[in-house]
């Protein structure tokens, strides 16, 4: 290989030796020199310009970074508002930014301060260049506009440095195109890695500070600002670290030991209370069999010993008898029937009763007290009383016995009539005799008929209830007719032959003829016709004996049966009634106000055989 050492040694990149390099053109071939002008070398004119853009670009990105200095669109005067609330949006805005800015600023360790403060540039170098000097003024004159505009805070400078990355680093002494310099001087052009750089650089003269010393403080003088809004300038997902925490040794085991110590004591606690229980049921099982001594004064007389002495006591040595009352039940008892007589003894009682009669009337004749009744002629004895006048005017005696006969049979007659009661009378008496009877209890029945569709037997329900002044209610029901009956023994007596008995439930009759007569239970009629009183009734639906082909319903599965039968102390229902119902809900409900809901369920449950 050839030998180096004859080589020359490549010359620093500075500004004073690159102008020692050849200038070369575009075709390889040395260049001429370029003509200086007013001193100044054409290349070194297009340096400063260069330099001048470059701190131009500097400043801009200072301005837009977001470490407190203020942003290109904050160093322009900000218009004035039309209205009041344009000025409260900007007023608003300015005091965000301010905000985002100090909290950046004192993130990274620069102290916040209300007027703005200059940064001081670092020292210059033994020989600053024109292009320092440049920068220097174009930084100074931003701060400037800044503070007059009212920037909180400025940014801190970055250290200055010479800036070689536009010259070549070795080769041909040959400067950058100017249409390169320009494409550097622009933004969209940078590359990611020159802005990472000078990020580094900036962050490796910033002050460290300590975040677990100085965050708490900061975040309380933030938060106390007015219109502090917390989401800002938070970042999401960041991870603090946390100081690692040690536990003493034996923390965890003598807490252990004391649950195990609290669990033994519950657990004696328990063992002594259940044997403590135990001893007390057997002390008291062994006091049950002792029978204790009487006390010498009660409790319920303690209040009144100090009073027996007084004249005012109301103890005394009179026995009081309290007055005796009749029994509830005594009135129910049936009085003890007569003894029973046979035909003869019958009418032995009968002639001696009317012979003390006859006697007793005879002793009043006897007095004068009454006249002698006249004799009682008979044709049979016509002509032993009456004797000579017989034989002399039989036909005047026999006229004047038929007069007397005629005269016996009207008295007789008209005694019968005023001894019998009249209609008012007979109903009084009716009346009385059902008070007494229901004085002696009230019954109370409960029937249940698989179908009323026949006007007879709904008719005689009907009547037969008012004529033993019954009071109770007829459920009427598609499927099931319930009617519950109370009163008194005799009338409820009668009522059950008359259900279970005397009615033919598998007879079905025909409607009435006249379609505007009343039925039995129902609105207007049977149900077959509208009648003039309205519409018909709900319940002439299931209670019209005929069916949709217009003849008589089948009656024979038709029955009654005694669901139900007992005492009750006082009527519950005021009156005789009906009603009808087309769902089971519906007569409870209707049951349920006489308290009888349950004969529902008990007749819906019953078996007929």
């Amino acid at each position: 290989m050839a030998s180096t050492a004859g080589k020359r040694p490549l010359p620093p990149d500075d500004d004073e030796h690159d102008a020692h390099k050849r200038i070369r053109s575009n075709n390889g071939s040395p260049a001429p020199a370029p003509a200086a002008v007013n001193g100044v070398s054409d290349m070194e004119r297009r340096k400063q310009e260069a330099a001048a853009r470059m701190a131009a670009v500097k400043a801009k990105l200072a301005a837009s970074r977001p470490n407190g200095a203020a942003s290109p669109a904050q160093t322009r005067p900000a218009a004035a508002p039309a209205d009041d609330i344009e000025a409260k949006k900007a007023a608003a805005a300015k005091k965000i930014a301010e905000m985002k800015a100090r909290m950046a600023a004192q993130r990274q360790g620069a102290t916040a301060s209300p007027a703005p403060v200059s940064t001081p540039a670092p020292p210059p170098p033994s020989a600053p260049s024109e292009k320092d000097q440049r920068i220097a003024a174009a930084r100074a004159r931003a701060q400037q506009m800044a503070a007059r505009l009212g920037t909180p805070t400025a940014a801190p400078s970055p250290p200055p440095r010479q800036d070689i990355g536009k010259q070549a680093r070795g080769g041909l002494g040959i400067g950058l195109h100017p249409s390169l310099i320009g494409d550097m001087g622009s933004t969209a052009t940078k590359g990611k890695g020159v802005q990472q750089g000078r990020a580094n650089q900036q962050r490796e003269h910033l002050p460290k500070i300590n975040p677990y010393l100085a965050e708490g403080e900061d975040e309380t003088k933030v938060e106390q600002e007015e219109g502090f809004d917390p989401t800002l300038g938070a970042r999401r997902g960041e991870r603090k670290s946390r100081q690692l925490g040690f536990h003493q040794k034996g923390k965890f085991i003598a807490q252990a030991n004391a649950l195990r110590q609290q669990a033994r004591l519950e657990e004696m606690k328990r063992r002594i209370a259940a044997e403590t229980r135990k001893t007390e049921i057997e002390e008291a099982s062994d006091k049950a069999f002792l029978v204790p001594v009487p006390p010498e004064v009660e409790w319920w007389d303690e209040g009144l010993v100090d009073k027996i002495d007084t004249p005012d006591s109301i103890i005394t040595a009179l026995v009081q008898h309290p007055v005796i009352l009749q029994a509830p039940q005594d009135k129910l008892q049936p009085a003890p029937k007569p003894l029973m007589l046979t035909p003869q003894e019958q009418k032995k009682l009968r002639r001696q009763r009317r012979k003390a009669d006859m006697q007793e009337e005879q002793a009043k004749i006897r007095l004068g007290l009454v006249e002698p009744p006249p004799p009682k002629v008979k044709k049979s004895n016509m002509m032993r009383v009456f004797g000579e006048q017989a034989v002399k005017d039989p036909t005047a005696v026999e006229a004047r016995v038929n007069r007397e006969i005629a005269q016996r049979a009207f008295d007789h007659a008209k005694a019968n009539a005023d001894r019998q009661l009249t209609k008012e009378e007979r109903a009084e008496k009716l009346k009385q005799q059902q008070a007494g009877d229901e004085a002696k209890g009230v019954r109370i029945a409960v029937f249940r008929v698989d179908n009323l569709s026949s006007g007879k037997h709904r008719y005689q329900i009907d009547v037969n209830a008012k004529q033993n002044a019954l009071t109770g209610i007829v459920i009427l029901h598609p499927q099931m007719n319930l009617i519950i009956v109370e009163g008194g023994v005799h009338s409820i007596n009668a009522y059950k032959k008359l259900m279970l008995n005397r009615i033919k439930w598998s007879e079905n009759t025909m409607p009435l003829t006249n379609s505007n007569a009343p039925s039995t239970f129902t609105g207007t009629n049977d149900g077959t016709k509208v009648g003039s009183g309205g519409e018909q009734n709900k319940a002439s639906q299931w209670l019209n004996p005929m069916d949709e082909r217009g003849n008589l319903k089948d009656l024979g599965e038709n029955r009654c049966a005694l669901v139900w039968e007992g005492e009750e102390p006082l009527r519950t229902f005021k009156k005789w009634g009906s009603r009808a119902c087309e769902t089971d809900g519906e007569a409870r409900d209707v049951l349920t106000r006489s308290k009888m809901e349950n004969m529902w369920t008990l007749a819906r449950s019953m078996k007929l055989e």
